[in-house]
Order: structure tokens, then sequence, then C-alpha cells
């Protein structure tokens, strides 16, 4: 008989954090499972531990395949799973799950047949947990059988990996991760939240999500990489194409609402880096967020307000200089307020 749930595990290079991973997972109160670790390419120890746990342990397997990125890692992932399974989550390897995670969430799709669950995350430092800024919004309280649309705070739920999927809405929406960039999460994530009929949000942490430290940084973490503002203005637009793409008149209202988090929320965390980015880096921000913005529509910035109007304005016209300038004394004045507060 198939598992209940699915675990797929990419593995590259995190031989320093992935033994901690793997134990977490086999150590869950849920123990119905299968997973599936996916070695994209490795050039350090860490398949040798993936090959103790699956020698060890019946519920662990290997796949390997050339390195392609952890997109195309969680893709093969999925096309290797055991057919039947009823659940399916995703988690990045040098991440820990609570051993409470798997029991909590399929007991409450269980109950309610949404079509996934998602849950709150703490930040893992060697100095302990603390609360993830970016989930506290969406996971303030517990909602049972919810919607984006009820809930707009979870347009900002773009993780992959603290969510557990009924395996047949997964499999019947279609999307899987894209490949070759960076910030791939958002592009299945959030067309599933305004896809689903219900989902289930769950305001108890289920996730441990490492901060790397000690110059052993993500590339995410590497906040003045052009990489990264080009990839994740690419994953925003990935979502808008996909909304674009559906025919269904509410998904025009869906796309307003996306953009007017993009202008908001997502876009504007780039304005920080900027005025420590070397010119690459500018560069990079003034040409792929200005084509972002100009297909968002000047209509949409103009309700704005003034300080956020200025800063697109000044991206959009490259007047990179003054938008310096801007930015460092908004910076100024935020730090002056802070120690004013306190």
């Amino acid at each position: 008989m198939a598992p209940r749930l699915s675990v797929v595990v990419p593995i590259y290079n995190v031989e320093r954090y992935l033994r901690e991973c793997l134990e977490s997972i086999a150590a869950q109160t849920f123990d119905d499972f299968e997973c599936v670790m996916v070695d994209d390419g490795s050039t350090d120890d860490g398949p040798r531990i993936a090959r103790e746990f699956a020698a060890e342990d019946r519920r662990f397997r290997l796949v390997r395949q050339d390195n392609q990125g952890l997109g195309a890692a969680r893709n093969t992932g999925w096309r290797h799973l055991t057919p039947g399974t009823d659940y399916l989550t995703f988690v990045d390897s040098d991440d820990v799950v609570p051993a409470h995670a798997y029991r909590l969430m399929i007991s409450t799709l269980d109950e309610t047949g949404s079509a996934f669950a998602t849950g709150n995350a703490m930040r893992l430092r060697t100095t302990g947990l603390s609360p993830s800024h970016g989930h506290r919004r969406p996971f303030r309280e517990t909602r049972l059988r919810t919607h984006i649309s009820e809930l707009p705070a979870l347009v900002t739920d773009r993780t992959a990996w603290n969510k557990v999927y009924r395996r047949s809405f997964f499999d019947a929406a279609g999307i899987l991760y894209p490949e070759g960039i960076l910030y791939e999460d958002a592009p299945v994530s959030v067309p599933h939240h305004f896809l689903a009929d219900h989902v289930d949000v769950i305001s108890e942490p289920i996730y441990h999500w490492r901060v790397r430290e000690d110059g052993d940084l993500s590339i995410t973490q590497k906040k003045t990489d052009p990489r990264g503002v080009v990839d994740r203005v690419r994953s925003m637009e990935l979502v808008r194409e996909w909304l674009l793409a559906r025919p269904e008149p509410k998904f025009t209202e869906y796309l307003r609402a996306y953009d007017h988090n993009c202008l908001v929320e997502e876009i504007p965390m780039f304005f920080w880096s900027v005025p420590d980015g070397d010119r690459a880096y500018r560069a990079a921000y003034q040409r792929n967020v200005s084509r972002l913005v100009e297909a968002i529509g000047p209509e949409r910035v103009a309700e704005l307000n003034g300080r956020l109007r200025l800063k697109y304005r000044l991206t959009l016209t490259d007047s990179m200089g003054g938008f310096v300038a801007v930015q460092r004394a908004h910076r100024f004045a935020r730090r002056a307020r802070k120690a004013v507060r306190r």
C-alpha cells in the first residue's frame, strides 16, 4: 500500500545541515510517509549521508541527477513519488521540521477536506528560534477552510516548504516549479492559493527555516547580488502571466490584488538594498523593476502614497542617484524613529 504522505527533499551541497534535516523528518510523530531525496549533483558528502538514511530506513530513498537547481530537483522528486499517496510536502535540506508538524497538518486536512494546509514558520539560528517576519501577517491566527480572497495577507505566503498539499489537488493543478531561477516558490505557491477552493491556515509553527551564518550564506541571503533582483522580478512576472492566462472573471480581480501587493510590499523590499548595491546591482534593479512596473501600469502607481510614487518615478526615469539619496534619507528617518521609540 502507498504511504499517506510523500516528502520531497532536494539536496545540493548541504552536508553541514543535511543530517539534522533528515533526522527531523524521520522523527515525525506521523510516520506513514515516504521521503524522496533528490541529489541535485552535489559535490560534497551530502549524498553519502542520504544513502545512509536510505539504507537504514525503508521510508527514505535517493534519486540522483546532474545539477539543475532547486526547482528542477523538486520537480524530479514529484515525478518519482509512489502513485496513490494522499498528501505531498517539500522540505529544503538545510531546514528542520518539528516532530508534530505533519500529524497536525494531515489531521487538519482529514477533517476539513481543504486543498492544502499552510503553517507558520520560525527562523533557525545557532542562538535559537525566532518568529519569521515574513510569515507574521498571514499566520496571526488559525483559520480553517479559508481562501486568499477572504484573507488577502496570504499573498505573502510564498514559500514552498510550509505546506502539505492534497496530492490530487497538486497533480490536477499542473503547476510545477520554474527551473533555472531563484525564488521559484512563488510561481507555484501563489497560484495554488488563488486556485484552491479552501485552504487551512495554521498559526502554530510547523517549520524551522534556517538562517545560514558564519559566511555560509544561501544565495537568497545575498541581498545585493544582481541575480537576486533579476530572478525575483521574473518570479513575480510568472505569477502575473499565470493570472493573465486564466479566463475566469474573478482572476481579473485576483490580478489587481496581486499587482497591488507587488507595488506596496514585494518590490519595495529591493529599495533597501539599492543604496548598498554596486553599479551592476543598481542597473539590474532599474531595468527589471521598470519592466515590471510598466507592465502593471502607471494608473496603479498613481494610486500609491507619495513616497512610493516618488521612488517609482525615479526608478522609471533611471534617476538612480536621486533614488539612492531618497532611500538613504528614508533609512535615516526610520532609524531615528526607532531610536525615539526605544
